[in-house]
């Protein structure tokens, strides 16, 4: 078993709200280790007695256990009671930069970043909102490219991943059930140009030269559905590029293709989860320019290597379509309780691990361990110690320094967090409870999975009661494996 964890407080949750704002499986990453510092981002008010409106906060600590700096972003104010709405960071080591995007549901951009190196040297970057950029609407370097400025206009479920020096910007257009993903990479400039230098003529500095978005192309592609990632990871060597999905397919209703229709944005739409299908695979060895196909069945091993079949190749305006070969891993229908969004991760070997749920076991719903192992077979195993239910909330699955895996699943009605282990020695085919704790609220908790890797240490963003007034705070729980 584990012990309890070290708990940290970043801020009052906006519990006033019939929508949740912090901490939904989507949001990658809300909470990011990077160079010894951990960074999170939340929404909350700018004072207790004031609810609304409500503000993107961002907090720093130095590991391993400094205490937490918070800045406010007072010049955009959040009003809008929808939980798609959240915010989501990114840093790109190349040149230190943290990346905000927030605050969309078919919406355009919302979008700020920092100076440079404000991630690379913390300890002498005195931590202000004056670090940032405004609220932007489009991506730096791409202020007059048309065709990314009309993506950018109907943006849903931002998400960042860190692609070695560079950082990957990913979103869906359109609306739900009827949409598509779209992927851009961020690069720093050269090192040799990244720091302020100083002119021998003037011995002033010069402002350093800032990184610039490039678009790879649309990756994911509906055909009258849409797909929903559980994630977007690196393989921990920095050489693969994994995804995986369901599809949602379109239901027509009234008024669907009126320009002006909001039916779709809401929280639960004429689209819903019992439209979703089947979970699928992808991957990419060059970063996200060309895909290959990993689905496949449990009899089937699939050829991984960089010679196998390229699906889709974005430099050629190709995309991965319902119809691509290869990419469906298990065949799910539709009304069988399949979740949308939930998570992914991928250990060092380079298995994927999917967790979702359904109700293929003598119709009993069961959230389900997905797993595809290194030599590219397809296994699913029900979770044991826990109940997964229909539109229940999301869980995450990270892995840890030494190839364990964890699933930290909230339960979809009491204050209760658990903890599952899957031991790489068990070839995660054994799951243990490790952990079980009350007094938190049902979310869809988070982890940092870059200080898991890294440090060995399970912080998980969720939310908790707090004190007896029934309060509740974002917090942060710090399990040392």
């Amino acid at each position: 078993m584990l012990s309890d964890p070290y708990r940290t407080t970043l801020g009052r949750d906006p519990a006033h709200r019939t929508c949740a704002l912090n901490g939904y499986a989507f949001q990658q990453d809300a909470l990011h280790t990077f160079k010894g510092w951990q960074y999170a981002c939340f929404y909350s008010s700018l004072a207790a007695d004031t609810p609304e409106p409500l503000y993107v906060h961002l907090s720093r600590r130095k590991l391993p256990a400094g205490d937490w700096e918070t800045l406010v972003f007072e010049d955009y104010a959040q009003t809008i009671d929808d939980g798609h709405n959240t915010v989501q960071l990114g840093i790109c080591p190349g040149d230190g930069t943290i990346h905000l995007s927030y605050d969309h549901h078919c919406d355009v951009l919302r979008y700020r970043y920092s100076r440079p190196s404000v991630a690379t040297s913390p300890e002498t970057t005195p931590w202000h909102s004056s670090l940032f950029t405004l609220t932007l609407s489009t991506l730096p370097g791409l202020e007059y490219d048309e065709q990314s400025n009309e993506l950018l206009s109907y943006i849903t479920y931002p998400r960042f991943v860190t692609r070695g020096q560079d950082l990957l910007f990913t979103f869906r257009t359109g609306k739900a059930g009827l949409g598509d993903d779209h992927l851009y990479v961020y690069t720093a400039p050269s090192s040799s140009s990244s720091p302020a230098t100083e002119r021998k003529e003037t011995g002033t500095k010069e402002r350093p030269e800032l990184g610039r978005y490039k678009f790879l192309g649309t990756h994911l592609k509906g055909v009258a559905n849409n797909p929903y990632i559980h994630g977007m990871d690196v393989s921990p060597d920095g050489r693969t590029l994994h995804t995986t999905w369901v599809y949602r397919e379109f239901v027509l209703y009234d008024g669907w293709d009126d320009p002006s229709d909001t039916k779709h944005k809401q929280q639960a739409g004429p689209n819903s989860a019992a439209n979703n299908r089947d979970i699928c695979y992808a991957w990419s060895s060059d970063g996200g320019t060309r895909w290959h196909g990993g689905g496949g069945n449990t009899n089937t091993k699939i050829n991984t290597s960089n010679t196998g079949e390229v699906i889709a190749d974005l430099e050629r305006g190709e995309s991965i379509l319902p119809s691509s070969p290869g990419i469906v891993a298990f065949a799910v229908p539709k009304g069988s309780g399949l979740m949308n969004q939930e998570a992914q991760a991928v250990d060092g070997a380079g298995g994927v691990h999917v967790l979702n749920r359904d109700t293929l076991d003598a119709g009993v719903m069961r959230w389900k361990h997905y797993y595809r192992s290194p030599e590219g077979r397809w296994a699913q195993r029900p979770l044991p110690h826990v109940q997964g239910v229909y539109g229940g909330k999301r869980g995450q699955i990270a892995v840890g320094r030494d190839g364990d895996l964890f699933f930290v699943l909230p339960h979809h009605a009491d204050p209760v967090l658990t903890i599952l282990r899957a031991s790489k020695a068990s070839r995660y085919e054994e799951y243990e409870l490790v952990w079980r704790g009350e007094g938190f609220v049902p979310t869809e908790p988070l982890v940092d999975k870059a200080r898991l890797c890294h440090d060995n240490v399970l912080s998980v963003y969720t939310r908790a009661f707090s004190g007896s007034g029934g309060h509740i705070d974002v917090v942060v729980l710090d399990f040392q494996l």
